[in-house]
């Protein structure tokens, strides 16, 4: 058992959300009960996430996408008065955490992915250097000469790793070698990855213009789901702080198709 102050000054010393521009508060987005016992961790603070944690007796949840976002009516009606309803009710906390999540260099969720893909970073690319560089290493299962041999040998080895369908746009012929990605919606990070010279780019979505930056430059453009790519960062931070505070923790995925 721990406290609330006590994990929220923990999480922060880890994650260091004052480094860091987001859209977004990052930390306690709802103050529940003092003693922290179980922690629940998801990607997102859904009502169906909430849900599950009351179901399996959580006191705290931590999450990647919070409740609260720059630009959001600040009215609590409709879905947020139903989540904050149950959260107040029974005395939940809510830690969120959003780009520091991400750019953590071993518990974050670019972290995570590039290591469930086999990927081994050698640098950092984009605002507030949140896109990742890599290269594949030779472990990984279709790598062959240091690369993939194309897009669409990339994407066959990622879509198993995720569960989830891969849309790829581009197919250079080169081996691609050198490899960029960050979690998410990070799309607008697709024209600073191409300046960085990889020859494929890892998210979890796409827009329109980047189908024609993708054909245009050469560059294979893989969108493979904002919430598959993101479903392992708050695990990862949740089962660390659970395991230094000596607290229970259960990661919850809500499935999402986005």
């Amino acid at each position: 058992m721990t406290d609330r102050p006590t994990l929220l000054a923990t999480l922060d010393a880890l994650l260091q959300p004052e480094r860091f521009k987001d859209y977004c508060p990052n930390g306690l987005q709802v103050e529940g009960q003092w003693e922290v016992r179980k922690i629940v961790s998801g990607v997102t603070a859904s009502r169906a996430l909430i849900e599950a944690a009351i179901d399996v007796g959580a006191d705290t949840l931590l999450v990647h996408h919070g409740l609260f976002w720059r630009g959001y009516d600040g009215r609590v009606t409709g879905w947020m008065r139903q989540r904050l309803a149950l959260l107040l009710a029974h005395n939940i906390n809510v830690l969120a955490y959003h780009l520091p999540l991400d750019a953590h260099p071993e518990l974050g969720n670019n972290a995570q992915l590039g290591l469930r893909l086999g990927l081994q970073e050698c640098g950092r690319f984009g605002e507030q250097q949140l896109g990742w560089l890599g290269t594949p290493l030779h472990a990984t299962v279709g790598v062959a000469d240091g690369g993939f041999a194309n897009a669409q040998a990339l994407a066959d080895h990622v879509q198993p790793v995720l569960g989830h369908s891969v849309l790829v746009v581009g197919d250079p012929p080169r081996s691609l070698r050198r490899i960029g990605w960050c979690t998410g919606g990070a799309q607008g990070y697709f024209e600073a990855a191409i300046d960085a010279g990889v020859d494929a780019f890892i998210t979890g979505e796409i827009s329109e213009p980047q189908a024609h930056y993708a054909r245009e430059c050469g560059v294979a453009y893989l969108a493979c789901g904002h919430h598959a790519t993101e479903r392992y960062g708050a695990q990862a931070v949740a089962a660390h702080v659970a395991a230094q505070l000596q607290v229970d923790h259960v990661f919850i995925d809500i499935d999402n198709p986005a």
